[in-house]
């Protein structure tokens, strides 16, 4: 049942946050860094990261948690950014984030070749790692990576086994959740015994995701539009730095003319009245050109016209059941829009619920447009009033690849302000952003799923454990039977005359 394994969670998490609070804070509080102690009491799913990862055994869960936070502040992980990260190393290119793998998860590469142990750096080194991490953690909460070890043209020379540790700890203690599966590409056969000493590092957990892949199998798993030319792929992708290749957003192209950026093509919308598209990219890589992705916004001028049928854009479209809380708005759902298969089930209903006392503007971008529509994409939204925003599904396959962005930002003079020029003035610190997964019915069926079963494991555990005590009881019991006709015949014995 469901609804009681949400029961039961909650209980679970509310259960590890009082545990930790009197167990680990009494003694000492400056072993941690209290933006994470505060985060663990708001964070639900940080919480449930943990508990899932130890099989929602609460002590399992707070050993974690002690472990993961010291690290945290060890290594000053809220404090990394890329000034505080040596320069050479973005330069060399062995550590980054770029593509997807066939379920939609993020490819963390390592690219072997290009590693060379030396003590002097291995702490720069470790905080390189840390420092992607974290920067996908809080632009992707609660997605999975797929971790790549390209293994080509590597040797014994380029195997740190303390590095290697190091980066199987970050998903075991310190990123519970986040490894979707580890693979190891073309690797060469003097370093099998190496790589059995890293299968028993990973433990129970994680075995399962351990996979290694020739050129030809890791197509398996990743399809050749992310593969680099020497697996067999076609991705024409080439590290350099700067920037970061894994920005969001790129600097949009015009069709005819010079790159020019957002703002500049929003204050022309105006004159765009044969588009609809307002072109910007949403690629979460750097490519050698830049891809032209349109963005299907809906004019204001059509806004009032959307209001007599609100009731019938959003009928048949799925309805949210989680909420994202935001500064400025409360999205829901929190991380995934799902979409059935019939053709009555392809739309899917975005809630933006204003919680502050101003006037708030909202745009909503995707990585799919020629996939999706979505109504109202850019319009405002008055204090306490909720949106409604359908997203409808007009042509293609949906994949797990597609995403949604929500960006928002806090209108002070909203009657003198006219949309494309706040955003084209708004400073990007005072923008919200929150993205959505596109999920469709097969995965939000399979997520269910594999809660359930990770329900049935707790409750196949807890009999396990009933069992146990009710052998022992029995075990008990036949003791004592054994001990009474022991006495019986003992005093039975005495009783005899002689």
């Amino acid at each position: 049942n469901v609804n009681f394994f949400s029961q039961d969670l909650q209980k679970k998490i509310e259960e590890t946050r009082q545990r930790f609070q009197n167990e680990f804070l009494q003694d000492s509080t400056d072993k941690y860094d209290s933006r994470d102690v505060e985060r663990l009491q708001k964070d639900d799913a940080l919480v449930e990261g943990y508990l899932t990862w130890r099989l929602y055994a609460v002590d399992d869960a707070l050993k974690m948690i002690d472990e993961s936070f010291q690290w945290r502040k060890e290594f000053g992980v809220n404090d990394l950014t890329e000034s505080t990260i040596p320069k050479w190393m973005f330069e060399t290119g062995a550590v980054y984030l770029h593509g997807y793998d066939k379920e939609g998860n993020k490819l963390f590469w390592f690219k072997v070749k290009l590693h060379v142990k030396d003590a002097k750096t291995i702490m720069d080194k470790k905080k390189y790692v840390a420092f992607w991490l974290e920067r996908y953690a809080k632009k992707e909460p609660g997605m999975p990576l797929t971790v790549v070890f390209d293994m080509a043209e590597s040797g014994l020379g380029n195997i740190d086994m303390d590095f290697v540790k190091y980066v199987i700890n970050c998903f075991k203690v310190y990123y519970p959740k986040f490894l979707s599966k580890m693979i190891i590409v073309d690797m060469p056969w003097i370093m099998n015994a190496a790589w059995k000493i890293v299968k028993s590092w990973l433990g129970p957990e994680a075995i399962s995701k351990l996979k290694f892949a020739s050129r030809s199998e890791v197509q398996t798993f990743i399809g050749p539009e992310y593969l680099p030319p020497h697996m067999g792929g076609t991705d024409p992708f080439k590290y350099s730095y700067p920037p970061l290749p894994d920005d969001d957003f790129q600097t949009p192209i015009c069709d005819n003319g010079p790159i020019v950026s957002e703002d500049e093509m929003e204050s022309k919308e105006g004159e765009m009245e044969g588009k609809d598209a307002l072109e910007n990219s949403f690629n979460s890589e750097v490519v050698a050109k830049p891809k032209k992705v349109n963005f299907l916004d809906d004019s204001l001028r059509s806004e009032d016209s959307d209001k007599g049928d609100t009731s019938a854009r959003i009928k048949g479209a799925r309805k949210p059941l989680t909420t994202f809380k935001g500064l400025l708005l409360d999205v829901s759902p929190a991380e995934e829009l799902s979409f059935g298969s019939g053709e009555t089930e392809k739309k899917s209903l975005i809630i933006l619920s204003n919680v502050t006392k101003n006037q708030v503007a909202f745009k909503v971008r995707t990585t799919a447009p020629e996939k999706y529509r979505v109504k109202p994409s850019s319009s405002c939204c008055e204090p306490g009033v909720s949106v409604d925003i359908v997203v409808s599904l007009h042509g293609g396959t949906a994949s797990p690849q597609d995403r949604f962005l929500v960006m928002a930002a806090e209108m002070d003079n909203a009657a003198s302000q006219e949309l494309a020029q706040f955003w084209k003035e708004v400073p990007k610190t005072k923008i919200m952003e929150h993205r959505h997964v596109f999920v469709s019915l097969n995965q939000f069926l399979s997520q269910q799923l594999m809660r359930v079963m990770a329900c049935n494991s707790r409750l196949e555990q807890k009999l396990n454990t009933c069992l146990w005590v009710q052998k022992v009881l029995m075990g008990l019991v036949l003791v004592l039977m054994v001990l009474n006709l022991s006495c019986l015949y003992l005093l039975g014995t005495a009783q005899r005359p002689s």
